[in-house]
């Protein structure tokens, strides 16, 4: 290969990079107990939104869906959970609900006048007890997707959206957790058995992104 060709082709290569990794800058901030979040962030705008991975998923498991949302104007924020990537655990262990907490007090620090959290599975159970936890106001909205069940779902703050597959083993539990909750809420329940962010993996996808979309800009 001619050496001109391979430098455009190495070019191209670069800057394509370049041009992805553009797309988010990697932050970190330190949680209440000492432990210190690493996280992606979307965008730009006075509306800040935390999203918050399941168990088997990462920061970078809501690439897609961030990149779409901070195209409508909000500022996202994709955290690793402590104890995932490079996010250390702090003086409280497995707390992670006091991320959440520190996710919204970093967007607010960076100029948001509003935070709201999406949560799936084991991210949304933390979602959830961060809004029953948090100073009034702290949190406008929350999405728990499929989300892990907390003892006192009546205390969360916010305006509450929940969505579970009507297949999902935990949908009767998200059901009772909805019924618990204070106005203003929302359940929808979707086609098929995926569960949490995995639904972002089937035909209900593009249903699911509207919902939440819809109910961050509404």
């Amino acid at each position: 290969m001619p050496r001109t060709l391979f430098a455009l082709i190495f070019c191209f290569g670069v800057l394509s990079c370049n041009a992805a990794d553009s797309r988010f800058q990697q932050v970190s901030f330190e949680a209440s107990d000492g432990g210190r979040i690493q996280a992606n962030l979307y965008g730009e705008g006075s509306h800040g939104v935390v999203l918050a991975h399941g168990a088997v998923f990462n920061k970078e498991s809501w690439d897609s869906q961030a990149v779409r949302l901070a195209d409508q104007g909000l500022r996202v924020l994709a955290i690793d959970f402590r104890g995932y990537g490079v996010s250390t655990v702090g003086s409280e262990g497995r707390a992670l609900h006091l991320d959440i907490l520190a996710a919204g007090d970093y967007l607010k620090q960076i100029g948001c006048n509003r935070v709201s959290v999406v949560g799936g599975s084991m991210g949304g159970g933390a979602a959830a007890q961060a809004a029953v936890l948090a100073e009034s106001g702290a949190i406008h909205s929350l999405i728990l997707l499929a989300h892990s069940p907390i003892p006192e779902p009546a205390r969360m703050q916010g305006d509450k959206l929940f969505i579970v597959s009507e297949g999902d083993g935990i949908h009767r539990r998200v059901e009772q957790q909805f019924h618990q909750a204070g106005e203003p809420k929302k359940l929808v329940i979707l086609k098929g058995a995926a569960h949490a962010q995995h639904i972002f993996k089937t035909d209900q996808s593009e249903d699911l992104f509207k919902l939440i979309s819809d109910w961050l800009t509404k």
